[in-house]
């Protein structure tokens, strides 16, 4: 447990940030395994809601920091990329 003030209020800040971050990060997961479970079914409208749903909770993790951008965009490109062959 660190004695400094400064250092006793960064602990602080960093638990309630590591609670939000996982929070965003789990929803960047759920939407992830709902757009897997669109694509196994093989509904395409279904699919493409789910791609943007997920699109969106990248874009909005990237845009935090908690992941990064090109990790965001890779993760959109694989999964845009499978829809196009799914027809």
């Amino acid at each position: 447990m660190p004695n400094i003030k400064s250092a006793i209020k960064r602990v602080r800040t960093t638990e309630r940030q590591t609670t939000v971050n996982r929070g965003v990060k789990t929803r960047v997961t759920s939407t992830r395994r709902s757009f897997a479970d669109a694509m196994a079914d093989g509904n395409k409208e279904a699919a493409q809601k789910a791609y943007n749903a997920f699109a969106s909770a990248l874009d909005k993790a990237a845009k935090g920091g908690i992941i990064k951008k090109n990790t965001a965009d890779r993760s959109k490109a694989r999964a845009h990329k499978s829809i196009a062959q799914m027809a």
